[in-house]
């Protein structure tokens, strides 16, 4: 049996926990045993300690692993880390995002832990903090892949993009996309929460990061173009205030409408007509795995791995980050086009299988077997 713990900084909505919570509750066993530290959780996903549970999966909370940058309070992380790491001895240390990914795998060096790997989910290279921090957290992932057996991307660019900044070698990376159930996603009922049509839909974490006030700059030509269009932004963050102020500067109330936080996604998302992810910057985008699952035309900026997950523009529409006139003609041409609009629907659910959590596992799988059979990191 092969002892696999993981180590994230938070468990809160979003692609990287869900990432996370499968690989921790679904790998085989008798195989592994698998393990969870996180730091303090203010937003989980609904049902999370109990999904915990049902796998029998332990999970230990380190109130002092939080997202901003504090040397006291990493400092008593890290020590908090490396307790735990001597009393439970794993084989394999796996580390998610970047906070985590510096402390924990600092920790497991320190404990003595064999073999440790590391997934970013995507990067903060872009669009999350000031030129002089971001510079500095490069710096530091680059003294952390040496410690490293394997950093696993999300796609074949998220590794490009850590290899010209100097970090790793080309041999450490591996491709591994996000997982994603997709027979919950094609079973779901379809909810359709916004009255006409076409709606456009988005779903993701109301923060900068994902571009929707891009969005909805651009939504007075789409309306222009195509005056029925209706549409709808799922997810809440610190942004919700700030975006519904400027959907009503721009007379938009009426057309666009702020669903909040939601549990039933995937039936969301099937009772759109288009979905859109304007993001600055973006790991692969498991919304987007969901609508190419479900058939549905998508427009998204090309960033991360959005362009390789689409196929480059055979499953989507492919436009550059912040730019709302591109957003609104991209938008505006698909739903003039119906037959584009299906031929691009169709086109993702033929991709879709190969971001299934099923092939997800089995890549972790495989990669974890080949870890043990290495010498050990650094």
């Amino acid at each position: 049996m092969i002892r696999v713990l993981h180590i994230i900084t938070r468990l809160d909505v979003g692609g990287s926990t869900e990432n996370t919570v499968i690989s921790v509750t679904r790998m085989p066993r008798p195989d592994f045993a698998c393990s969870l530290i996180s730091g303090c959780t203010a937003d989980p996903p609904p049902g999370l300690a109990e999904s915990l549970s049902r796998a029998g999966v332990p999970w230990n909370q380190v109130r002092h692993l939080l997202r901003p940058v504090s040397p006291v309070a990493d400092g008593r992380a890290l020590w908090a880390l490396w307790r735990l790491l001597k009393e439970m001895q794993p084989d394999i240390v796996h580390t998610h995002s970047s906070k985590a990914g510096f402390l924990g795998r600092l920790a497991a060096r320190a404990a003595g832990v064999p073999h440790i790997v590391h997934t970013p989910h995507g990067h903060i290279f872009e669009g999350y903090f000031s030129p002089v921090v971001t510079r500095a957290f490069i710096a530091m992932e680059r003294v952390a892949a040496r410690w490293t057996d394997r950093i696993i991307t999300l796609s074949d660019g998220e590794a490009r993009d850590h290899l010209e900044r100097g970090i790793g070698r080309p041999g450490q990376f591996v491709t591994i996309p996000s997982g994603v159930d997709l027979d919950a996603v094609t079973s779901a009922p379809p909810v359709r929460l916004v009255a006409g049509g076409p709606v456009v839909g988005a779903v993701a974490r109301l923060v900068p990061v994902k571009g929707l006030h891009y969005l909805i700059e651009a939504a007075p030509e789409i309306l222009r173009r195509s005056p029925g269009a209706r549409f709808l932004l799922v997810g809440d963050g610190e942004m919700r205030p700030d975006l519904e102020a400027q959907t009503r500067a721009l007379g938009l109330a009426d057309r666009i409408a702020f669903a909040g936080f939601r549990e039933d996604i995937p039936s969301v998302l099937a009772g759109t007509d288009l979905v859109v992810l304007p993001s600055l910057n973006e790991g692969m985008g498991r919304v987007l795995v969901m609508a190419m699952a479900l058939g549905k035309p998508i427009v998204a900026t090309r960033v991360g791995g959005v362009a390789e997950l689409l196929g480059d523009g055979e499953a989507g529409v492919l436009v550059p980050a912040r730019d709302p006139a591109a957003l609104a003609e991209a938008i505006s041409a698909l739903l003039q086009d119906s037959p584009r609009a299906r031929a691009l629907g169709e086109a993702g659910r033929r991709r879709a299988s190969r971001y299934s959590a099923a092939a997800m596992l089995d890549a972790l799988a495989r990669l974890y077997r080949e870890v043990m059979t290495d010498g050990r990191s650094g």
